[in-house]
């Protein structure tokens, strides 16, 4: 029996993507995993995305489908992933979650599990209230929350300035975007997408 996890994220330059795929492939190691990964859908012009440089970095990812509300209901597990915006989700990710009204009308994603990534600009730049503050939708939902837990080591880690939560996977991009996720970091992701399918798994009774 397959266990279906989806992966929904945006990324305005690659740090959210990079992530999403080291997500992705600690969800594709658990067997069963059909792991599919979406991108929410773009607001901001095409101009300003052009003027700040994001329209070339977003090319890398150009080939991911973009995810439509109703697919949210075909999975087992859900990961979201987004980048910082003053502490809380961007307004991609805000925007796409408004649109799943019906799907909590109709009590869809109740029981399945969610689970969220995050980047920030600093060290310090509210990747745990993004991460906390997504977990209120997601409850909101019906939803049975999974974070990262200390068994991943890399949590523990203070050789370096990593990111990394037991909420969930973090990276530091740096205040002009410079960072990308870090060896660490992404070994955490890695092990969040492998903890949230085999619990998935477990939850359908493979």
């Amino acid at each position: 029996m397959s266990v279906k996890v989806h992966i929904i994220f945006y990324s305005m330059y690659g740090h959210v993507y990079r992530l999403a795929e080291a997500v992705a492939e600690g969800a594709r190691s658990v067997k069963g995993a059909d792991v599919n990964l979406f991108q929410v859908p773009e607001l901001v012009p095409e101009a300003a995305l052009e003027s700040s440089g994001a329209k070339a970095a977003r090319k890398a990812f150009a080939h991911i489908p973009v995810a439509k509300p109703g697919q949210l209901a075909e999975a087992d597990a859900l990961i979201f992933g987004t980048p910082t915006r003053f502490g809380n989700m961007c307004a991609q990710m805000r925007n796409f979650m408004d649109r799943t009204g019906e799907l909590w009308m109709k009590g869809s994603l109740i029981g399945k599990i969610g689970s969220v990534f995050a980047s920030t600009g600093t060290q310090h730049g509210g990747q745990e209230t993004t991460i906390t503050s997504f977990h209120s939708t997601l409850l909101h939902l019906g939803m049975i929350v999974a974070g990262v837990p200390y068994s991943e080591k890399g949590l523990l880690n203070m050789e370096e300035i990593t990111g990394g939560t037991p909420y969930g996977a973090t990276t530091l991009a740096g205040a002009d975007g410079s960072r990308m996720p870090s060896a660490n970091e992404l070994g955490i992701a890695r092990f969040q997408g492998q903890h949230v399918a085999t619990l998935a798994a477990r939850m359908k009774g493979n």
